[in-house]
């Protein structure tokens, strides 16, 4: 796989190869799955993807394998225990939004996976940017999805967090053209 041609950020470090190559951008409608790359990209915000891999399985650990009802059965004395946790981001204010969200994923009418995919119509939209630099932070679509998940409760989910998570969960297709994932 290493001759194949990919998406410049994916070329840094085999980390990062590895998830391009056989997670990002691919269709995920699995709620568990999608709560966890939500989560994941709600931490991310202000750091690096490449931190967040690294520091993954702690979070699967530390998270109770990302499953809502757990997380959202948190104590104060979980949340403090989750702050003091050196193998996780230890912000306090997105081990609280984590919590919340789950809450959240729990009150929906319908699944996590419909929530999200019904702005596409549960279809992929693909882009054909040619660069890295040609892929917005934000777009309209992430804009839209941030506005609603807002005013449905959810917390640290504004639009360049969720363009991450759409670009993440296959939403959108935003492999360069020249990657074999394209």
């Amino acid at each position: 796989m290493a001759d194949k041609p990919r998406c410049q950020w994916a070329t840094q470090n085999q980390l990062a190869q590895e998830y391009h190559d056989h997670e990002w951008g691919v269709p995920c409608h699995d709620d568990q799955k999608l709560f966890e790359l939500l989560t994941l990209e709600i931490f991310q915000a202000g750091l690096s993807w490449n931190t967040i891999l690294k520091k993954r399985a702690a979070f699967k650990n530390a998270f109770d394998n990302f499953d809502v009802a757990k997380i959202s059965q948190y104590s104060d004395d979980k949340v403090e225990a989750l702050s003091q946790n050196a193998a996780i981001i230890r912000n306090r204010k997105k081990i609280e939004a984590t919590i919340n969200n789950a809450k959240i994923v729990l009150k929906l009418p319908i699944s996590l996976n419909e929530y999200l995919w019904q702005f596409t119509d549960f279809k992929t939209i693909k882009h054909h940017y040619q660069t890295a630099r040609e892929i917005p932070a934000k777009t309209e679509l992430s804009t839209k999805i941030s506005k609603q998940m807002k005013k449905d409760g959810f917390q640290f989910t504004g639009p360049v967090t969720i363009q991450s998570l759409i670009q993440a969960i296959g939403m959108v297709n935003d492999h360069e053209v020249q990657c074999f994932r394209y």
